[in-house]
């Protein structure tokens, strides 16, 4: 029952890649917006980057790469991603991110989904997008939108990119 208890407990790990290009708008970063009706009215604060849970033997940088591909489709392309380092969010979730200059077309979206139980108790299971909406975001525009617990990557983007934060 202790170990239970203590595994219950563990923090998720998952890995994930904060996409950039040189836009019209400067540096871009791809966000993406969770699906399913828990996230629905939810937008500033509630954009991430791709990510998805790995396991304890599983490469970070090739679960980020698995989890970019299935959350935005294969039409998603990435090249030499930089590490970004582990951040923790909310609830204790821990993030392994990587950076890479990236190509994708929001009006691409095709993401895997996901079955749950909606509305709750009803009995009926629905199946919602894992990510309903990609968007290519400035900086500054994307500190609005990222969840509080990924911002940390922005900065450390613009560290490796060698721009300022424009503060």
């Amino acid at each position: 029952m202790a170990a239970l208890t203590k595994t219950s407990k563990r923090s998720t790990l998952s890995a994930g890649i904060l996409a950039y290009r040189k836009g019209a708008r400067g540096l871009e970063v791809l966000l993406v917006h969770p699906g399913g009706p828990f996230w629905r009215r939810k937008d500033d604060g509630g954009w991430s980057i791709p990510k998805g849970e790995i396991d304890a033997e599983e490469d970070p940088e090739q679960a980020a790469r698995r989890e970019f591909a299935e959350e935005l489709g294969t039409s998603a392309s990435i090249g030499r991603l930089q590490a970004l380092g582990e951040v923790r969010q909310r609830g204790g979730k821990r993030v392994i991110a990587f950076a890479g200059e990236g190509h994708f077309d929001p009006a691409a979206l095709a993401s895997n989904t996901f079955d749950i139980e909606w509305p709750p108790r009803s009995g009926r299971r629905q199946n919602f997008p894992e990510v309903d909406r990609a968007e290519w975001f400035d900086i500054e525009f994307a500190r609005t939108k990222m969840l509080s617990g990924q911002m940390e990557l922005l900065d450390r983007l613009l560290a490796i990119a060698g721009e300022s934060a424009g503060k």
